[in-house]
């Protein structure tokens, strides 16, 4: 069933009506993101249920800002021109409404999701690699994962792939996203004990460089 409107003409209501259910705009970032193949978009809203996610898709389908391509989805001319509003949302939330992290706050499988997305794969020194990140104090099952670089793009295993490992990440859920949303610098989780790195040291050097921060990281607090 079609949820009912605002029965406003104003331009905001009813564009909230196309985008403003629960869900919708973080289903839209994931597209912004790049994700296109139905289970890299529950992958980004992993709390999100299967059919809920099917339904979101359907109605932004019929309301114009997403399309069916090979593999999945894609956001249309009017479903892109959503990009800066969910910037802005993201700022916002960073300046007024974050909080202080525990280790509950973090869902692990979440931030490395979004870790992938933001690596310099020219920034790293070998071709091949497989580091392991290892999440100390997260929740069974989301312990460890192994980020894969293959063909020049990386890829997010949740077991070891079969290969050796070349670098080994070790910290927990709260310093790690501390770090990926500028919150502590790198330097100081290192320095602490935070985040321990083992490996050759020209991927132990390079890593700060090529591990991106979030899009958010610069935004100060209010």
């Amino acid at each position: 069933m079609k949820p009912k409107g605002y029965g406003q003409f104003c331009p905001v209501a009813q564009a909230l009506e196309v985008f403003g259910e629960r869900w919708t705009l973080l289903v839209v970032r994931e597209l912004l993101e790049g994700s296109r193949r139905f289970s890299d978009l529950q992958r980004g809203v992993p709390l999100m249920s299967r059919s809920m996610l099917a339904q979101r898709l359907a109605a932004l389908t019929d309301a114009g800002l997403v399309t069916r391509v090979e593999g999945g989805y894609a956001l249309t001319r009017s479903g892109e021109e959503l990009g800066p509003l969910v910037m802005e949302c993201g700022r916002w939330g960073m300046r007024w409404a974050r909080r202080k992290l525990r280790n509950a706050d973090v869902d692990v499988g979440l931030l490395v999701w979004d870790m992938r997305r933001r690596i310099d794969v020219a920034a790293i020194p070998d071709a091949h690699l497989l580091v392991e990140m290892e999440f100390r104090g997260a929740p069974r099952g989301k312990e460890r994962f192994y980020l894969q670089l293959k063909a020049r793009e990386i890829e997010l295993c949740l077991t070891n792939p079969g290969r050796a490992i070349s670098m080994r990440v070790s910290t927990t859920p709260r310093a790690m996203a501390e770090v990926w949303l500028g919150e502590r610098s790198f330097a100081d989780a290192l320095e602490s004990g935070a985040i321990r790195l083992e490996g050759p040291p020209k991927l132990v050097r390079a890593f700060p460089a090529w591990l991106q921060l979030s899009k958010f990281a610069g935004v100060a607090r209010a």
